[in-house]
């Protein structure tokens, strides 16, 4: 069973060990390892507690979480042990429910597992862009632009 709940501030740490696993699987996919910040890094600079965080627990352990503003879902990490156990796709499900009819995602090319959970909740591809990382200008990236809208 997987549980959805507010952010507090005691998932703090349990937070920075998702996202800096997953960080790394998402890097592979896209610009590389050497890109890689931990979350400790770059929470404040990428204005994580400017958005609502959430999270989703399994069997009482935090096991990923969200951020997301009015009309972008900002951030989206799960633990790499539970990839593919519905904790993601609960998540958008989540963000998909409270901030209907329209969202935007900037993501990473080349992150094709993400790509997949967002393409079958509805998303689709209406941009590519090529630029500098967020957060790591030093490194040049491929981003996509995703959006879905109510029906």
């Amino acid at each position: 069973m997987i549980k959805i709940r507010p952010y507090d501030s005691s998932d703090w740490s349990r937070l920075c060990e998702i996202h800096d696993a997953a960080r790394l699987d998402e890097l592979d996919a896209s610009v590389g390892r050497g890109a890689f910040l931990t979350l400790e890094q770059t929470a404040e600079n990428e204005g994580l507690f400017d958005y609502t965080l959430f999270v989703a627990e399994v069997n009482g352990l935090v096991q990923g979480f969200v951020a997301y503003s009015e009309e972008e879902l900002a951030w989206l990490y799960v633990d790499p042990e539970f990839y593919r156990r519905g904790v993601g796709r609960a998540l958008v499900r989540h963000v998909k429910a409270v901030l209907a009819p329209t969202i935007q995602i900037e993501m990473l090319e080349g992150n094709n597992p993400a790509l997949e959970l967002y393409l079958s909740e509805g998303f689709t591809v209406k941009e590519r862009v090529e630029g500098n990382l967020v957060g790591n200008e030093a490194f040049a990236a491929v981003g996509l632009l995703l959006a879905w809208t109510a029906p």
